[in-house]
């Protein structure tokens, strides 16, 4: 049977710019590659070494996406979930639904400029 993992994912945003510089400081991340994209858009790959987030734009992207059409969430796990919550209030943005599990807290959710859902989560 083969094996897999997740590669990239692929995501329109309004500003790929001001998504890469949350990601990159949320998870560490450096941008593997940006350039002109398909429909007059443009593209900025950030990640790891081993997968990353493509953030597409183009002139007819609005952002404004609403929860679970189609996607509901994208998880990140990271090593220190009080330093990545610093993050995502420093970029202006509100984390909520603080999930607190034995032994303790385990993930918060927030939601990015464009409405799209992002959960971060630990098991430190």
């Amino acid at each position: 049977m083969p094996k897999g993992r997740i590669e990239h994912a692929n995501i329109s945003v309004t500003d790929p710019d001001r998504s890469a510089a949350l990601l990159a400081e949320l998870l560490g991340w450096h941008e593997r590659w940006s350039g002109p994209s398909m429909n007059d858009g443009r593209t900025i790959h950030i990640g790891g070494e081993d997968n990353y987030v493509s953030l597409y734009t183009n002139p007819g992207v609005s952002g404004d996406y609403r929860k679970g059409q189609p996607l509901n969430h994208i998880a990140f796990m990271v090593d220190d979930l009080d330093a990545a919550e610093e993050v995502v209030v420093r970029h202006g943005l509100e984390p909520f639904s603080h999930g607190k599990y034995e032994p303790g807290p385990r993930c918060f959710y927030f939601f990015d400029w464009d409405g799209i859902e992002f959960e971060v989560v630990s098991y430190e």
